[in-house]
């Protein structure tokens, strides 16, 4: 099977409480980490890809941020999947091709815009051309953005998600979504469903968001500033 077809072969049939984990590489090195513990697939974050190119959140030029992702997945012999914000002002085909070029086996795609939500049917339509530009060879992670610069309506999310989901996404990433909402998200989304999980302890780990609907779980940045703290922290020591 290409890395596409494993990419998406991972997503199928996820036993409850088994939600497939994907943690967030910023670079060449931490991806290479992440294989060696044995994660099948990797999906980049831009927020940590940012950081360490010098970028805040937001902030990367796309040319920057493809050739980030195109070092990871040279890196790695495991699909990669890249999260590429709300698609740096690309036509769908433009943008598809640059994915490509990269060698990711697909992409999120943000629903906001400056912290403010797209119209979901010119959204849908966005995802549908990108779809079509891509046929099979990418997989389309369609992310929610209710729940992070909207009002935080379940129902409204689950609208905007079904609207992505006939437009052919993949799977739907209702970020920041709190955890009591998952089951209601679950019964309401068809297909695979992205939920972030915290590495602070602070949230429910990744099997708990499986057994409430997670079919798959990433990390965003968490992992970058995890990292870097614990960088902070021995050269604080260094300098005592």
């Amino acid at each position: 099977m290409s890395k596409v077809d494993v990419f998406r072969s991972l997503h199928r049939k996820r036993a409850q409480g088994d939600p497939l984990v994907l943690p967030g590489p910023w670079d060449a090195a931490s991806a290479r980490v992440c294989v060696e513990a044995g994660f099948p697939a990797l999906a980049t974050p831009s927020a940590g890809v940012a950081a360490s190119l010098g970028y805040e959140d937001g902030a990367t030029p796309a040319d920057e941020m493809f050739a980030a992702v195109a070092r990871i997945v040279w890196a790695v012999d495991v699909p990669v999947s890249a999260d590429v914000e709300g698609g740096y002002g690309l036509a769908p085909k433009e943008l598809v091709e640059r994915l490509l070029e990269a060698g990711v086996v697909g992409g999120n795609l943000e629903d906001s815009n400056g912290g403010v939500l797209k119209d979901p049917h010119e959204h849908a339509e966005y995802l549908a051309e990108v779809r079509s530009a891509a046929a099979d060879r990418l997989f389309v992670n369609a992310r929610v953005d209710t729940f992070l610069h909207g009002d935080g309506d379940p129902d409204r999310a689950i609208e905007r998600a079904a609207s992505y989901v006939a437009a052919g996404a993949d799977c739907v990433y209702p970020i920041l979504a709190p955890v009591d909402v998952l089951p209601l998200l679950r019964a309401g989304i068809q297909g695979p469903l992205n939920m972030v999980a915290r590495l602070d302890g602070e949230g429910p780990s990744p099997a708990v968001l499986g057994e409430l609907g997670a079919t798959r779980v990433t990390f965003g940045p968490g992992l970058q500033r995890r990292a870097t703290q614990a960088l902070r922290e021995i050269a604080d020591g260094l300098t005592q």
